[in-house]
């Protein structure tokens, strides 16, 4: 333990905290990393290559592995159908096992197809909704051949202009289609249910805010849960409002982390408003602690990197959003009690600051070296030889889809 490490483990005993518990909670957090985020995508206007992206599903899993090796808490990676499509998905199940790492979530796509042009599970013609409710069902089988847990939806479908669609008859639709595919969900599935408040419909969306998602989980049943996506929220929203909420109501089923300026955007996981997400998690560590028990939560990225090399970005993203837990982990929930009960507004907002501007880099750099992982995993990855090996072998990869 450096000199730093230890002046900070002083300060936390010194507040009733434990150093090696922290390190050992901190270091549990399993974070999910996206197929699409290893391989070449774009903006709208342009998809930029990128040298030794993967060319396949396979090759996604070895990236996603290496991030896996270097940080020792990414150990699933979530893929997209049809882009990570296989002939035999056990084999790729297989694969990821010999990789040290699995297949998580499953990601219908539901909005790159020509019949969707007006909507999947919401459009009027019934033959284009059984063909996404197909879509669902294949996904299901497909979560059932890789082992995996979470069926993340989400839904492109809306309007763009008044009188283009009923709102009732598209909600009723959207549910009966849901019910539909939940009643194929294995017991060892969830069901995800994201949200958007727009795009790319601009009128109206489907499912465009947390309570609809909700309304449409509690209808389902207890398989089914809401995904916050950190991107999807309108300037000004109170996610670690909206996340206490889905806690208290046991809901909350899993995040898909970025970050946003605007609207939707695919930034770097506190990147922009790196106090917002340690307010996220400060709420998730409060009730986990309160109710003594760890809430399933499924963390996962949804981030495509344009500008940032693809898998430095995403060791960059993973590290990031363990440190901010880590910081919620350091809140003095005594002090911040007593805050509260005595209703000393400024005492309870400086326990959560003294937490978030508290340097947890080498606390957390000191617990990976304990367990035989590089103090640095970003440096570490640069010096290893593997951007140089998948650049000669191969070559400018390809895209997901969108291209």
């Amino acid at each position: 333990m450096d000199h730093n490490t230890e002046l900070l483990a002083e300060k936390l005993e010194k507040q009733g905290l434990n150093v090696g518990q922290i390190q050992a909670r901190a270091m549990s957090l399993k974070i999910e990393t996206p197929s699409w985020g290893y391989g070449n995508s774009g903006t709208r206007f342009k998809v930029f290559a990128q040298p030794g992206v993967p060319r396949n599903p396979f090759e996604k899993i070895e990236d996603a592995a290496m991030v896996n090796n270097l940080t020792g808490i990414a150990p699933s990676v979530a893929i997209h159908i049809p882009w990570d499509k296989v002939e035999d998905f056990a084999e790729l199940r297989d694969f990821a096992k010999q990789q040290g790492v699995r297949i998580g979530a499953v990601n219908p796509n539901l909005f790159q197809d020509d019949d969707y042009k007006f909507g999947s599970i919401t459009h009027n013609n019934p033959a284009i909704r059984q063909k996404a409710l197909d879509h669902l069902l294949e996904c299901i089988e497909i979560a059932t051949a890789v082992d995996s847990t979470v069926l993340s939806l989400w839904f492109a479908d809306g309007t763009n202009y008044p009188g283009q669609g009923s709102f009732r008859q598209r909600k009723h639709w959207l549910l009966e289609n849901l019910q539909k595919a939940y009643r194929h969900l294995p017991d060892a599935v969830r069901m995800l249910i994201e949200y958007k408040f727009f795009e790319p419909a601009f009128y109206h969306t489907d499912i465009a805010d947390w309570g609809i998602a909700y309304i449409l989980a509690t209808k389902l049943g207890k398989k089914a849960q809401v995904l916050v996506d950190t991107g999807h929220h309108p300037q000004g929203t109170n996610i670690e409002w909206i996340v206490a909420q889905l806690i208290d109501e046991g809901k909350l089923g899993g995040f898909h982390f970025n970050n946003r300026k605007y609207a939707d955007d695919d930034l770097t996981v506190g990147s922009i408003n790196p106090y917002e997400m340690f307010l996220i998690f400060n709420e998730i560590v409060e009730a986990e602690d309160e109710l003594g028990r760890d809430l399933n939560i499924a963390y996962m990225l949804d981030q495509s990197h344009n500008l940032k090399p693809k898998i430095e970005a995403m060791i960059q993203s993973v590290l990031h959003a363990q440190e901010l837990y880590t910081k919620a982990l350091l809140v003095n929930r005594v002090e911040l009690l007593e805050a509260r009960r005595s209703n000393n507004v400024v005492n309870a907002e400086q326990v959560l600051l003294d937490a978030f501007y508290t340097d947890v880099r080498p606390l957390l750099a000191a617990a990976r070296k304990e367990r035989g992982l590089p103090e640095n995993p970003l440096d570490a990855y640069r010096k290893s030889g593997y951007p140089e090996k998948i650049i000669r072998e191969r070559g400018k990869g390809q895209g997901q889809g969108w291209t």
